[in-house]
């Protein structure tokens, strides 16, 4: 069976966080292929999580605290 479908991103800021990360830790190189794979909102999830004091480290390939 094959799924085209849009990453539902949650609706909790911290839980947003949580997923994001893991997920750029086991399956995704970068942001960008994560919200490319998934159809998420790149601009959505750093705006999201920029509220939390977080920001994006391509080196770390983490949502980190600014």
């Amino acid at each position: 069976m094959c799924y085209n479908s849009v990453m539902s991103l949650p609706q909790d800021d911290f839980i947003l966080l949580s997923v994001v990360n893991t997920r750029l830790r086991d399956e995704y190189s970068s942001l960008e292929e994560l919200c490319s794979s998934e159809g998420a909102s790149l601009s959505e999830i750093c705006a999201r999580l920029g509220a939390l004091e977080y920001c994006y480290d391509a080196k770390a390939n983490a949502f980190v605290r600014k």
